[in-house]
């Protein structure tokens, strides 16, 4: 086998960087840099939890072109559960791309006549790129998940 170099798996809806060989077989160990010292890419992880009537998803991680679909999956799922309120709860999130918001902006229009729709950010990865975008002005935004769930 030849020397490994960097790229990408599937595996059902992740995608991550992987070694593949010059042989063309991939590794199922995910790839790693030959400097140990740079942590792998952080990926995403969504949390349901119940609240009585509501539902929050927390979110962690970072929400780009790679992982926005995981978002919108989980979105999806929660809106199935009919809750009266669904919060996306952002404050764990260190990067939010412009795919992360078409996939929030998507749901909050399916959710329209169906549930209230929610989402907590605040400071410059979340609520910042949603404020210059104009997001603010057509989704519920909340500093906090407690403002989320008892706002009326």
């Amino acid at each position: 086998m030849g020397p490994a170099r960097p790229g990408v798996c599937k595996s059902g809806r992740h995608t991550q960087l992987c070694e593949v060989l010059d042989d063309g077989a991939v590794s199922s160990e995910p790839f790693r840099d030959a400097d140990t010292s740079t942590p792998a890419a952080p990926g995403l992880s969504v949390l349901v939890e119940p609240h009585g009537e509501a539902v929050v998803l927390n979110v962690a991680g970072e929400i780009d072109l790679a992982t926005a679909p995981q978002l919108g999956d989980s979105i999806n799922a929660a809106m199935e559960q009919r809750p009266e309120t669904l919060v996306v709860d952002l404050s764990q999130v260190d990067f939010l791309a412009s795919a992360g918001m078409a996939v929030l902006i998507g749901c909050h229009q399916q959710a329209k006549g169906n549930l209230r729709f929610r989402i907590v950010a605040t400071g410059s990865a979340t609520f910042r790129p949603m404020e210059l975008t104009g997001m603010t002005d057509e989704i519920s935004i909340y500093p906090t998940r407690d403002e989320a769930l008892t706002a009326d």
